[in-house]
């Protein structure tokens, strides 16, 4: 493996038993003093199979219709004898010690996806033994009393300030990922229009596609531009296809691979130079990473309220930065009462996708906001620009396509070729592309490091010129590609 930098051992076999051949409770047992918590365990990539079941040696793909196991720790009952239950402790100790090495050196080589790892919540330890569930309406005083509707009503407050909607206005939750927010909008959209069109560009995430099956939404996919933004000549074309139907539009603010942010002006008046007056259509904005990002980039179009929007959602784990996927979702009040229905059992209204909802997610992101505040985000943003810019520029000198929207933290740039390499910096990759999101917690100096390993395996890769890197032209524009041919 190029530039892993740490050496692997796994003892753990596929069917859940260790490669000594005993179980989880004999080693609980027997060798737990053998048992080595500075061992950092991968987690290996499925084996392929056939439609048989037999192994095959070709490139990795994902098989439906069979559950392919990797390591597994095995759950084994406890038993009666105290003094074994002592060893058991210890043998448990152990692996949660191990586990930890390893998230420490996963962190430490985590460069794809969007979530801001640096945070430090020590201070809310002390909640870690409260169940705090926010059943129901979080503006309407349910009979649990263990919650966070405090924590949750000041947070929504905050984002509807930076969103520009009045308090008596909006309504929102905080949900529990940034696909319940997607889920959650959409559904407002078509509850606002039962026989309303779902519009949404072919890159946006696949949530929104997940939302048009689950309400078996007719659903139109609109083309993008090389940038990866919504093609608004396509979207007039679709749009006239249904023109006595009512339109529901996922503008995304940054797409998932290219972070690509959709013209919502544009889109806007798309709709009503078709036709479709402010009555007849719905607009969620999926602003799962950037829709916090952009408030705080100078020149950058605004995603307000004062627009024509519907609802807006952003991830709370992504560049807010939480230790469990959360999200904020918010809505004009007088959209969720074709939602909303009043439950007894939790002297509430139901309004949300999920009926219990992490009660400490609240808190955290409560938290994270005092600290921080909107000259935090400000700090963070710029670094993050910054930062992706310095990598997009070392990039093209080193020869390799790479690509960065004028929006974006989001550097696309060429797959490369060892997929162990890929899963070693956690690269999400699509096709031939791969990127990397640049946020608060990835420094220059992490950067240099990816890109020295970066260029020590390419010299492998392509030594004997027998391959080449791939031609990223149609992905990402000729200008933004070094292949043989368009450098």
């Amino acid at each position: 493996m190029v530039g892993s930098g740490v050496e692997v051992q796994s003892t753990m076999s596929i069917n859940g038993s260790l490669s000594n051949g005993k179980s989880a409770e004999q080693l609980a047992v027997s060798d737990v003093e053998s048992f080595d918590p500075a061992t950092v365990v991968p987690e290996p990539l499925p084996p392929v199979v056939d439609s048989n079941g037999e192994e095959v040696v070709k490139p990795r793909e994902i098989v439906l219709g069979k559950n392919v196991h990797t390591t597994c720790l095995e759950v084994t009952e406890p038993d009666a004898d105290d003094e074994s239950t002592g060893d058991k402790d210890a043998y448990m100790a152990s692996v949660l010690a191990r586990y930890r090495k390893t998230l420490l050196e996963r962190t430490q080589h985590h460069l794809g996806y969007p979530y801001n790892l640096d945070f430090d919540y020590g201070a809310l330890g002390q909640l870690q033994h409260f169940s705090i569930n926010n059943l129901g309406d979080p503006f309407i005083e349910s009979n649990y009393g263990v919650h966070s509707r405090q924590f949750e009503v000041g947070v929504l407050d905050w984002f509807a300030r930076l969103w520009e909607i009045e308090k008596d206005d909006y309504w929102g939750y905080i949900t529990n990922c940034g696909t319940e927010g997607n889920l959650h909008g959409i559904l407002v959209g078509r509850e606002v229009f039962p026989d309303g069109v779902l519009y949404a560009s072919k890159e946006s995430h696949y949530s929104v596609f997940k939302a048009a099956r689950m309400y078996r939404m007719d659903c139109e996919k609109v083309g993008t531009l090389v940038t990866g933004e919504i093609d608004c000549t396509d979207f007039k074309t679709k749009l006239l296809l249904h023109k006595d139907k009512p339109a529901i539009i996922n503008v995304n603010i940054g797409t998932t691979v290219k972070g690509a942010v959709d013209d919502l002006d544009l889109v806007i008046q798309t709709l009503v130079e078709n036709g479709f007056s402010h009555d007849r259509f719905y607009i969620h904005c999926d602003g799962a990473l950037f829709g916090l990002m952009m408030p705080f980039v100078k020149k950058a179009p605004k995603v307000s309220f004062k627009k024509p929007i519907g609802s807006v959602s952003v991830s709370g784990h992504k560049f807010v930065g939480c230790p469990m996927p959360c999200g904020i979702q918010i809505t004009r009040l007088r959209h969720i009462n074709a939602l909303s229905r009043n439950v007894e059992y939790l002297a509430s209204r139901d309004a949300t996708i999920m009926g219990s909802r992490n009660g400490h997610a609240p808190i955290f992101l409560w938290y994270t906001l005092n600290r921080k505040g909107y000259k935090g985000f400000q700090k963070e943003v710029q670094k993050c620009l910054r930062n992706a810019h310095y990598l997009k520029d070392r990039l093209r000198e080193a020869g390799i396509s790479a690509m960065l929207n004028e929006l974006s933290s989001t550097v696309v740039f060429e797959r490369p070729r060892d997929e162990e390499f890929v899963r070693m910096w956690q690269l999400a990759c699509e096709g031939n592309m791969a990127h990397i999101v640049v946020m608060p917690n990835v420094t220059v100096e992490k950067l240099d490091y990816f890109l020295n390993e970066l260029a020590k395996g390419r010299a492998i890769w392509y030594k004997d010129g027998k391959e080449q890197p791939p031609c990223l032209a149609v992905d990402v524009g000729i200008e933004n590609c070094s292949c043989a041919v368009h450098k």
